[in-house]
């Protein structure tokens, strides 16, 4: 059973975030060949306050 996991900074509108599940089942589907029932896809986000990028937290971006 195929799973993806996929870490982010908060902020995505649920439809946003549905697009990229159904999106990257489907990648998973054609590339590994195997049904979309069995393709789990999980979205997890972080506060921007504890993401950083160039010790600049995302809440200051």
């Amino acid at each position: 059973m195929p799973e993806i996991i996929v870490y982010c900074a908060e902020g995505r509108t649920p439809e946003q975030k549905k697009g990229l599940m159904q999106d990257l089942t489907e990648a998973m589907v054609k590339n590994f060949n195997v049904k979309s029932e069995v393709v789990t896809v999980q979205i997890v986000e972080a506060p921007k306050i504890n993401k950083a990028k160039g010790g600049v937290p995302f809440s200051e971006r």
